[in-house]
C-alpha cells in the first residue's frame, strides 16, 4: 500500500537525501533494524550509542515512508485523555506513560543536541480546547486528575484564551511543554550522522520478504534472495510490521492534512503553540520556522488507498473551513495537500517489546497521535532491554500489559 499521496511537505521543503545501497551479498550482523523512518534512526542511534552492533534495512529509500507524512507535534499527551485511560489500565501505569511521554520530549532534543544538528525542533506551547459543551467537561476531569499527578497543565476560561490565543472556545487545557520538529530533517542526519560516525551500515531498496527463526536468532530473505543473519531483529515499520506480528493489534486510519503559504508575523498566535481539540476526529494545527500554518485532521477509518486519496479534495475543503472559522482573520491560502494512513490502538498506548514467547524480535510500534515521543521510548527500551537493564516502562507499553 502507498503510504501517503500528494505532496507531504517535508519532502518539498527539504533537499532529498540521495542514498542508494541496496543489499547485495548475504549480511551478518548482531541486530537488524527493519524500517529506516523516524523510528528506525532513533532505535539505531540508542544501540549505536551503546556499542551494540546494528545495521538497517528498508524497501524504500531513507525515510520516505510514513515520517514523511508526519506532521509531527511532540506531546506529552496522548489522544486517550489522562483521566479515561485510568478507566482502560492501572492509574499508575497510565500516569507513567504521560511522564514517560514528557520525559521523551526533551529527550529527542537531547539526541540532536548530542550530533551538533537542530532539525527544527522548537518548544512551543500546547493548547487542547473544548470543541463543545461535552468537551469541556472532559477538560475539566482531565485538568484535576493532571493536577492530582503534577502534570504540567494550566485551565484557561473564554475569555483567558480568546484574550490569549486569540480564538474562542469555552475552555482550553494548556502547557509549556511541548515541542515540534522536522521528521524526515530529524530522521534523515540521524541515520547519515551514524554512517559517517558509527559505521552503520544501511541498506536501501531492500525488502525483507521472508524470515524464520534459528536457535541463536533469524534468518531474513529479501525479494532477491540475498540473507540476512542476525541475533536480534527490531520491527520499526510502522502499520506495515503487520507481516511480522502473529496477529493484528492495530487498526488502520487515514488522516489529511495541508500546509499554507507563509503568513506575516503579526497573524501567527501566542508563540505559534500547538493547537488541538477535544472532538473525535480533532483538527491539529502548527507552525514551521518560516511562518507556514500546518493542518490536519479529518481522519477515516479505511485502508483503502484509492478512497483515501479520492476524498483529498473534499477533505482539504473541510479543514480550511475550519482553520478559518477558527482564526478569520488569517489570509490562509493552502499551498499542498497530502493524505496518509497511520495506526493507532483502542487505549491509544504503543506496543513495544517482544510478542509473548518471543525473546529475539522486538517492535517498535509507535502507534497513536504520539508516534515520535512513543518511538524515542521504544528506542531507549529496548537498547535497555539488549544491556540487561531493568526499564519500569516495559510494564505499561508491552503487549503484555495488563487491561482493566
Amino acid at each position: 500500500m502507498d503510504l501517503y499521496s500528494g505532496l507531504p511537505y517535508w519532502i518539498a521543503k527539504n533537499s532529498l537525501y540521495n542514498y542508494f545501497n541496496p543489499l547485495k551479498s548475504d549480511f551478518n550482523t548482531d541486530v537488524i533494524i527493519i524500517g529506516a523512518g523516524i523510528t528506525g534512526a532513533l532505535v539505531a542511534h540508542e544501540l549505536c550509542n551503546a556499542s551494540i552492533q546494528c545495521a538497517v534495512v528498508d524497501k524504500r529509500s531513507i525515510t520516505t515512508g510514513s515520517s514523511t507524512a508526519s506532521t509531527a507535534l511532540l506531546q506529552y499527551e496522548i489522544d486517550t485523555p489522562l483521566c479515561n485511560m485510568v478507566e482502560l489500565i492501572e492509574e499508575d501505569l497510565a500516569v507513567l506513560a504521560y511522564r514517560s511521554c514528557l520525559q521523551s520530549i526533551t529527550d529527542i532534543e537531547n539526541v540532536f543536541k548530542s550530533i551538533g544538528f537542530n532539525p527544527d525542533f522548537e518548544r512551543v506551547p500546547s493548547v487542547f480546547f473544548a470543541s463543545d459543551k461535552k468537551g469541556l467537561k472532559l477538560i475539566e476531569r482531565e485538568y484535576e486528575i493532571r493536577q492530582k499527578y503534577k502534570l504540567p497543565v494550566t485551565f484557561l476560561d473564554k475569555k483567558a484564551l480568546s484574550d490569549k490565543y486569540g480564538f474562542k472556545a469555552s475552555g482550553a487545557l494548556e502547557n509549556d511543554e511541548s515541542a515540534q520538529i522536522d521528521a524526515y530533517k530529524a530522521a534523515t542526519h540521524l541515520i547519515d550522522y551514524h554512517i559517517h560516525q558509527s559505521g552503520l551500515k544501511v541498506f536501501t531498496n531492500t525488502e525483507v520478504v521472508k524470515y524464520r527463526e534459528k536457535s541463536i536468532g533469524y534468518e531474513l530473505q529479501t525479494t532477491t534472495g540475498y540473507k540476512i543473519n542476525s541475533k536480534y531483529v527490531i520491527i520499526a515499520a510502522g502499520f506495515e510490521a503487520g507481516k511480522f506480528l502473529p496477529k493484528q493489534v492495530m487498526k488502520l486510519t487515514s488522516t489529511y492534512a495541508l500546509v499554507s503559504e507563509s503568513v506575516d508575523e503579526k497573524y501567527i498566535w501566542h508563540k505559534k503553540s500547538l493547537i488541538w481539540e477535544t472532538k473525535e476526529p480533532y483538527i491539529y494545527i502548527r507552525t514551521d520556522n518560516k511562518n507556514r500554518i500546518i493542518v490536519g485532521g479529518e481522519d477515516e477509518d479505511f485502508k483503502d488507498p484509492v478512497k483515501r486519496d479520492s476524498l483529498l479534495r473534499k477533505k482539504v475543503s473541510i479543514l480550511e473551513k475550519k482553520i478559518k472559522k477558527l482564526f478569520p482573520h488569517i489570509p490562509f491560502k493552502t499551498d499542498m495537500a497530502w493524505c496518509g494512513t497511520f495506526s493507532s490502538t483502542d487505549d491509544g498506548l504503543p506496543y513495544i517489546g517482544t510478542w509473548p514467547g518471543v525473546d529475539r524480535m522486538f517492535y517498535a510500534l509507535g502507534y497513536g497521535g504520539n508516534g515520535i515521543t512513543f518511538s524515542m521510548i521504544a528506542a531507549q527500551l529496548i537498547k535497555n532491554k539488549l544491556k540487561g537493564i531493568e526499564d519500569e516502562r516495559e510494564d505499561v507499553f508491552s503487549f503484555a500489559r495488563k487491561r482493566k
